[in-house]
């Protein structure tokens, strides 16, 4: 039990209970965090989707922005989906006033790029990692990201646009795999972050 890892669910807002049900199913104790004392406590994070611009702000009001950038630049794994991936870019190409992000992934990100919400649509999109068939993606007012740097290894594309990416130990996607019932993406995330343990304890 002891290499059970407990990650967070970044509980601002977005589909919280969905990623804490995904994480459970891929053996994780999964917990959600609102406060600095919550971050403090787990062994990885999942930032979900959402509003980009409201986490950000109610990251900042919560007075979790800080503790968040300096988890992840120590190196806590941390996954974010949709919004959460336009947390983890160190850039944003068009910011709303007063946006932050968490950084952690070297990418430059495109807010809203596959377009507005009555365009969202589900894809098969092959992601490196993942065994088997293609991950069903739902994009939901996707980002993509428009580049990466020498770090970055890009895991997924669709249509020609970067939606999966990852650097050290943050992991990214433009979309939600925690809708589609397939947990392998939180799997995955999962032995990225008992992996992080393992390493800790050397």
């Amino acid at each position: 039990m002891s290499n059970t890892p407990v990650i967070g669910v970044l509980a601002l807002q977005g589909d919280v209970r969905e990623h804490l049900i995904a994480l459970a199913a891929a053996d994780a104790v999964a917990r959600p965090v609102r406060r600095p004392e919550e971050l403090a406590e787990v062994d990885g994070l999942v930032i979900p989707g959402g509003e980009s611009t409201t986490i950000s702000k109610l990251a900042v009001l919560f007075g979790l922005m800080e503790p968040l950038r300096a988890r992840v630049r120590s190196g806590l794994p941390v996954y974010g989906t949709c919004a959460g991936l336009i947390m983890l870019a160190d850039k944003i190409l068009d910011p709303r006033s007063g946006q932050e992000t968490i950084g952690g992934i070297d990418m430059i990100v495109r807010r809203n790029a596959f377009g507005r919400q009555n365009e969202s649509f589900e894809a098969a999109v092959d992601v490196t990692g993942v065994e088997g068939d293609p991950v069903e993606g739902v994009f939901i007012r996707a980002p993509w990201v428009e580049s990466v740097g020498a770090e970055t290894e890009v895991l997924a594309e669709h249509e020609g646009h970067i939606v999966a990416v990852r650097q050290g130990n943050a992991l990214a996607t433009s979309f939600h795999p925690e809708l589609t019932g397939d947990h392998r993406l939180h799997a995955l995330f999962v032995d990225m972050v008992r992996a992080n343990k393992v390493a800790e304890s050397l």
